[in-house]
Parts: C-alpha cells; sequence; structure tokens
C-alpha cells in the first residue's frame, strides 16, 4: 500500500512541475458572509500566499494564476478599479517576501490597461526577481487565452515578413516559442475552484494535455490540504498524452 507523506502526496510521487489555477469564488465568499466584494478579493490574496508558499515547498516548478481575464475588465468601473488598487498593493508588498524565497516572477497579459505606475511596479518587480532559482510564479493579469494565440501569430507574421521565418517551417513546436510561457514547461494540472466547470479563456494554448481538477471549495477558503487532494486527485490519472498504453 502506498504511504502518505506529511503534505498528504503519495509518497515518492513528484509533484506536478507545472501548475495553473483559476481562483474562483471571491465574490460569492465574501455575499456568502454579506461583507463586501472588496474583503472577498482581500482574503483571496491570503490564499495565495499559502499556495505559493506550499508550492514552492513541495518543489513545484512553476506555478500561474489566472488574477483576472480581459473579460473581468467589462465589470463595473468600481470593481476594476477595486482589482487595479489590489494589485498595485500586492506588487509593493509581496515583492521583497517573493525574494526572499528565491521565487522569480513572471506577469502575462495586456498590461496596457493599467496605469503607468502599475506597469513600472510590475516591470520592477520582475526584473528584481529574474535571477531567482525557485518556483516561477506567473501572475496572468488582463489575460486571455485567444490574445495569446492572437499576438503569437502576429509576432510570427511580423518575423515571416522579414524573412525570419519559411511559412512552411511554422509548426506546433515553433508556435509555442512565440506564446506568454514559451520558456516554462506545458502545464500539468489546472486547477478550478468554486464549482464553476469551464476554462474561462485561460492558456488554452498551454493546457493541451493538462489534467483538469475542479472542486467547489471558494478560492478564499482553499488551503494547502486543499493543493495536496488536488495533486493527489493527479497522481491517480494516466496520462497518455494520445497514445494508448499496452498496444
Amino acid at each position: 500500500m502506498s504511504s502518505k507523506n506529511d503534505s498528504g502526496n503519495i509518497s515518492g510521487m513528484p509533484p506536478p512541475q507545472h501548475i495553473a489555477i483559476i481562483m474562483d469564488g471571491n465574490g460569492r465568499w465574501a455575499k456568502s458572509k454579506h461583507l463586501p466584494r472588496s474583503r472577498g478579493h482581500q482574503k483571496g490574496v491570503q490564499t495565495v500566499r499559502k499556495v505559493v508558499k506550499h508550492c514552492a515547498k513541495l518543489g513545484v516548478s512553476s506555478l500561474t494564476l489566472f488574477a483576472f481575464s480581459s473579460e473581468n475588465m467589462k465589470r463595473s468601473s468600481e470593481e476594476v478599479g477595486l482589482l487595479f488598487k489590489l494589485f498595485l498593493s500586492v506588487l509593493k508588498t509581496e515583492t521583497k517576501k517573493l525574494k526572499e524565497n528565491n521565487i522569480r516572477l513572471k506577469i502575462i497579459g495586456d498590461l496596457s490597461a493599467f496605469t503607468p505606475e502599475i506597469i513600472s511596479l510590475a516591470n520592477e518587480a520582475e526584473a528584481s526577481l529574474q535571477k531567482n532559482t525557485g518556483l516561477t510564479l506567473v501572475i496572468a493579469a488582463n489575460y486571455g487565452g485567444q490574445w495569446d494565440i492572437t499576438e503569437s501569430a502576429k509576432k510570427i507574421a511580423i518575423d515571416v515578413s522579414k524573412g525570419l521565418i519559411a511559412p512552411d517551417n511554422i509548426n506546433t513546436d515553433l508556435f509555442g516559442r512565440y506564446t506568454s510561457l514559451s520558456e516554462l514547461p506545458s502545464v500539468d494540472l489546472l486547477i478550478r475552484t468554486s464549482g464553476e466547470v469551464r476554462l474561462s479563456n485561460f492558456l488554452l494554448w498551454d493546457i493541451a494535455y493538462s489534467e483538469f481538477y475542479f472542486c467547489k471549495t471558494l478560492w478564499p477558503d482553499f488551503n494547502e490540504k486543499s493543493l495536496d487532494e488536488a495533486i493527489k486527485n493527479f497522481h491517480s490519472r494516466e496520462r497518455r498524452f494520445g497514445e494508448r498504453n499496452g498496444e
């Protein structure tokens, strides 16, 4: 019988190298407690801290978090403004902690929608953590999977026009080198909280062979044990990548 270590994983099994999470349920968590939505987003940031720390402890190579999508920009100006302020606050307060814990930061998405102050802080945070060698934390902000694929296609078209690429040489490997997560391993495990069962335009290129895990836990209530359960479930899967084992 397989034994389990302290983290809850099956002993001897390596963690997924790349975990991606759609952090859903902040608003519903706040509503269930008769609190403003802002409290849900703030509590969600506390969960981010726990999950990042736990992933680093487990030896996960990359963690990509869906902070907010390009579709979220269609929400009320009040909530969008709140998300911007929260993002700015997190950049200001968390960079030092990330550096102390040897965590590298990468921010993906269309940052042009943000204020110059947020863009500047994002660039500074990435640069200051660039030499870290531990967990790579990716924050997807104003991000959409279709946007990512479209931007990649534009870059390839530009290089074709410059004669740097022959159209006949365009394949999936080449295309992947132009996406936002080009230097990271493919996503092994995609987690979505809150009970919703959809991808919401997240990392459409990178999750082609990911294992999906949907749980009813609202993001502010997600914790280390919740992550261990997701990883345990991941290890129970047979990953064939389109092949037929034993045939």
